[in-house]
């Protein structure tokens, strides 16, 4: 049987030398490659300021303390995402306001978001995610902030490298953020980057990932609260050697994308990807399909794995995580698609150097179980 892990990084040669290197230098952390890796990430996201730290929910973290947002402030968001999206709200005492997602890129719907803002003036901004890598409707929702003077975080954790009509995701509102896990386009191991044009977010950042140390300031002066969210030199010098290879890596992964689409668009009850014609360019992070209703999700993942491919649900909706329920009272029928989407999506074995036959193998099986239901 085979044994088909649902993620496995990218790595090469260079990124071992790389980091041989570094082990040998007297620099492990707070040193040159940090900076280095900052410069890239910012021109590549075309920001002009980018702040590293050790985990995409850091950079998120920062940012929404770097706005000062706090206890009663609302900010719209997805229920359809990872748990950090808003989770960086309750740790500053705001409070997450979940609008609905759209059918087919299961990105935050526009028209939901502007429902929530009509019946509420207190709603402050709008955190978006661009999910499973593929861009927001960026012109909509950006008309939507104006419209209403909200501010945006935009969590680009997923998207590295997609493109909406040209402009790279990372790049809208008042700060990005990125995230480096294993799974992720490119990995630092752990890790994550701010990108801003805010010389204020970029200021307050720094500082707050460096225990709330100034600039300039000797080691033990410290101007405002904060944490040690750095990241060392190591992980630095490893994304470094992967941003490098950014291109391949999107190359890589449109391949194995195409592949699914070719084999997995032939089975019946399964329906694969949509990427708009907005999107000038497709970072895939994961490979998600849904399955029709009538088909138990649970069951097929259930059985996959049996037949040693790595597969998950993607995502449980936030909204209805026990923690969330209990302290909000949120309960099924207040986001219909969100709820639909997240009982019948299953992420696929999705990484650069997933074989064709390993692909053929998991569309077959996949193919083999429905049809025995």
């Amino acid at each position: 049987m085979k044994n088909i892990p649902l993620a496995s990084p990218d790595i090469g040669e260079e990124e071992k030398k790389a980091v041989m290197e570094v082990l040998d230098s007297s620099i492990l952390s707070i040193g040159p490659k940090v900076e280095e890796f900052e410069t890239m990430i910012a021109n590549y996201s075309q920001r002009k300021y980018a702040v590293a730290v050790n985990s995409g929910t850091s950079a998120l973290d920062l940012v929404v303390r770097s706005l000062g947002i706090g206890p009663g402030d609302k900010y719209i968001t997805t229920s359809f995402s990872f748990i950090t999206t808003a989770n960086i709200l309750l740790y500053v005492g705001a409070t997450p306001v979940f609008a609905d997602i759209e059918k087919d890129t299961f990105n935050i719907d526009p028209q939901s978001i502007e429902e929530l803002v009509r019946t509420d003036p207190d709603i402050k901004g709008i955190i978006t995610v661009d999910a499973f890598g593929h861009p927001c409707a960026w012109d909509e929702i950006s008309d939507i902030a104006n419209k209403y003077n909200l501010s945006i975080i935009e969590d680009s954790c997923e998207a590295l490298g997609s493109e909406y009509k040209g402009k790279r995701c990372g790049s809208y509102g008042e700060a990005g953020a990125f995230a480096f896990y294993p799974n992720k386009q490119i990995t630092t191991g752990e890790g994550g980057m701010i990108v801003t044009d805010n010389e204020d977010i970029y200021i307050k950042s720094r500082s707050m990932r460096n225990q709330g140390r100034g600039e300039g300031g000797s080691w033990l002066d410290h101007v405002r609260l904060g944490f040690n969210y750095r990241l060392n030199e190591i992980s630095s010098v490893l994304g470094i050697e992967q941003l490098k290879k950014i291109d391949q890596f999107i190359e890589k992964r449109q391949r194995v994308a195409n592949t699914y689409q070719r084999l997995l668009s032939k089975i019946d009850g399964v329906t694969t990807p949509v990427v708009k014609d907005c999107v000038t360019q497709m970072s895939w992070f994961v490979y998600v399909i849904t399955l029709d209703k009538q088909i138990p999700r649970d069951t097929v993942l259930k059985r996959l794995r049996e037949m040693g491919i790595g597969c998950r649900n993607y995502f449980s909706p936030i909204h209805l995580q026990p923690f969330y329920q209990s302290q909000f009272g949120f309960k099924r029928g207040l986001l219909p698609i969100t709820e639909d989407i997240g009982e019948r999506s299953i992420a696929l074995p999705f990484y650069n150097l997933l074989k064709e036959d390993d692909q053929v193998y998991i569309a077959e099986s996949l193919k083999q179980i429905i049809e025995s239901l």
